[in-house]
């Protein structure tokens, strides 16, 4: 049987008309968005005596405004109304304003299209909340981060194809506004067309008062999610992301005109490899972190987003002279740097992005949900903004393009190391991430068994020195490891212990209070709802047979009965890690990227709990697979 994929949410119900519906907002947004900006700069519109560039800059200004203004109130409806009904009624709200663009588009109305343009905003800001908030309740715990991939991935594709219809639409002539027209009423008709299919999502919140003062209650869910130090700095992580690409994205057209002197289509294959980057990342995510929520992507991504944003400032300076249209730009070799750089730079946003929507999915108090990606919104925008200020203010003040691309990469490294001193779990979870994927390939059974929520302890056989490496790096939630002191000592690997507030322990006959200590810890744990692993043969084998199981775990579950969950480690014996042939970690190591297994056998009540039947569990788990 193959293993189920993102993909295979295309054919679900659950997700398919979200997505659809998704995607032709996206779309449509910079459909209408493009064609007018190309009306402005080429076919004269213009509004109150302003400029070409005075009415761009305000069009800009126009769309995002109802981020500030709206999005505290998006949140509260997704919170108080079935999110698909809504979803429709935001989707005919959408074919209204397109109608009246129409009648702007006709008459080159720029007061009416402006209008528009505010109230697409407007439309984007309603459905923001909505469409990220919904994916808890559509898709299970293990799909969540390739629904999530998905979605960014459709966004930046259709942003990239709106972008790009609505230049060439609105460009033909004579009929370019005809054809405009019915391309918008026809896109958005589509959107309400597949928000129907939407299945129902009865709301987390329906009593929920509705806040009518904008600014307080903005304020309001700021302040609320701030509680959640992980949420709030998740949505940080996320508006950074937006400050960073809406520098690089703005400045894409002057670097294609004026650093690599290239035509309109080479602007257009620069923002094409960005929009694709950003769809492959989004959707590599889930094969990366073996469709669990993968933290240790986030500074993944932040180190690539610095290393290929310094690299192309150096490309850029080392660009081939001369004039470039697309096929002779592509040809050019020096160029390649310039191109593989960008792309890269949407992939490793991807990586960037994605598991912190997800974090914020499940990481949000229910019935809160959709005000956190609210509140993110709001920051969103507001870090857009002050983008566009740095960015005004510097080129002003003599930077060049490229310093300017240059000081936003160097920025990201300060951001990146701000973030992760507040949240040490991310760096912790990517040096997980980092050497369980070099150092082996994991085939994980049975990881179903444990719950998604509440209490349990997980026993295991003790193979090496990176066992609990291992299953924290398989397992979604996060684990509280009981280990031998000195195992907990190991440099590198202390701090990720730490981090994952592991707990040390120490025989009777070598320390009683450590041992105490050990149990105390267990409990307060377990009463909190967490997820405990013991290794109960107390000691890593020497001989790759399994060891006699100690009466601590029953001890254990005799204070604090909870559901118990036999795993077995397969593959680690004989590995660098562990004691085969001598000491662990002082022969040749045999190999990297072995073949290893995580089998996870089911739960077991607290009353059933022995010592031996769980050693039986464990070794037919195990099997003759050491």
């Amino acid at each position: 049987m193959s293993h189920p994929n993102q993909f295979d949410l295309f054919r679900s119900r659950r997700f398919l008309p979200l997505f659809v519906t998704q995607f032709f907002g996206a779309f449509n947004d910079n459909l209408f968005k493009n064609a007018l900006l190309v009306m402005i700069a080429f076919h004269g519109l213009s509004a109150a005596g302003m400029g070409a560039a005075t009415l761009v800059n305000a069009a800009a200004g126009i769309f995002i405004l109802p981020f500030f203004l709206f999005s505290a109130f998006a949140g509260q409806l997704a919170e108080k109304y079935d999110k698909a009904i809504l979803a429709r009624w935001v989707k005919i709200l959408e074919i209204l304003i397109m109608l009246a663009a129409g009648y702007g588009f006709a008459t080159h109305h720029a007061g009416v299209l402006m209008g528009c343009l505010f109230m697409m905003g407007v439309h984007s800001t309603l459905f923001g909340p909505l469409k990220y908030s919904i994916l808890p309740q559509y898709l299970k715990p293990p799909e969540l981060l390739g629904g999530n991939g998905l979605i960014e991935m459709g966004t930046f594709i259709a942003i990239l194809l709106g972008q790009i219809a609505g230049t060439l639409i609105i460009s033909h002539q004579p009929h370019g506004e005809t054809l405009i027209i019915w391309a918008c009423v026809g896109v958005a008709l589509l959107g309400w067309l597949s928000s129907r299919s939407m299945p129902a999502a009865p709301p987390p919140a329906a009593t929920l008062p509705i806040n009518w003062n904008v600014i307080g209650e903005s304020w309001h869910i700021i302040a609320h999610v701030k509680k959640n130090r992980t949420v709030f700095n998740s949505l940080l992580g996320i508006s950074w992301f937006w400050f960073f690409g809406a520098v690089y994205l703005t400045q894409l057209p002057e670097v294609a005109k004026t650093v690599l002197h290239g035509d309109a289509q080479v602007y257009t294959l620069l923002i094409t490899l960005f929009s694709v980057g950003v769809g492959v990342g989004s959707m590599l995510c889930e094969r990366l972190s073996g469709r669990s929520i993968e933290l240790g992507l986030v500074p993944f991504g932040s180190i690539g987003l610095s290393l290929f944003g310094v690299d192309l400032y150096f490309a850029l300076a080392s660009a081939p002279a001369g004039q470039y249209e697309l096929t002779s730009f592509i040809a050019a070799a020096g160029h390649w740097r310039v191109m593989a750089d960008i792309l890269l730079l949407g992939v490793f946003g991807g990586f960037f992005i994605v598991p912190l929507y997800a974090l914020i999915q499940v990481r949000s108090e229910p019935g809160f949900t959709s005000r956190a990606i609210a509140a993110n919104n709001i920051l969103n925008a507001f870090f857009m903004v002050v983008a566009a200020g740095m960015s005004i203010i510097l080129l002003k003040a003599g930077m060049s393009i490229k310093g300017l691309l240059l000081t936003v990469a160097l920025m990201n490294v300060a951001v990146a190391i701000y973030i992760y001193s507040l949240i040490p779990e991310f760096m912790m979870r990517f040096q997980v991430w980092i050497l369980t994927h070099l150092l082996y390939r994991i085939r994980a059974q049975g990881l179903d068994n444990i719950p998604e929520t509440g209490a349990c302890v997980l026993v295991c056989n003790h193979v090496s020195f990176m066992d609990a490496m291992v299953l924290a790096g398989r397992v979604r939630r996060p684990i509280r490891f009981v280990m031998d002191h000195r195992i907990f000592k190991i440099p590198v690997l202390n701090f990720i212990f730490r981090t994952a507030g592991a707990i040390p322990i120490a025989p009777v006959r070598e320390d009683p209070s450590l041992k105490d200590k050990a149990f105390d810890r267990v409990a307060e744990y377990l009463e909190a709802g967490e997820v405990v692993c013991i290794f109960p043969e107390g000691k890593i084998t020497k001989d790759g047979e399994m060891n006699r199981f100690k009466p601590g775990i029953e001890d254990i579950i005799r204070r604090t009965p909870v559901p118990v969950i036999p795993m077995a480690l397969q593959g680690l014996w004989g590995s660098f890690f562990s004691r085969k042939d001598g000491a662990a970690m002082m022969k040749w190591p045999r190999g990297i990227w072995s073949k290893i297994g995580v089998a996870v056998g089911e739960p077991i009540p607290a009353e059933a709990v022995t010592r031996t039947l769980l050693e039986t569990q464990v070794a037919q788990l195990r099997g003759d697979w050491k």
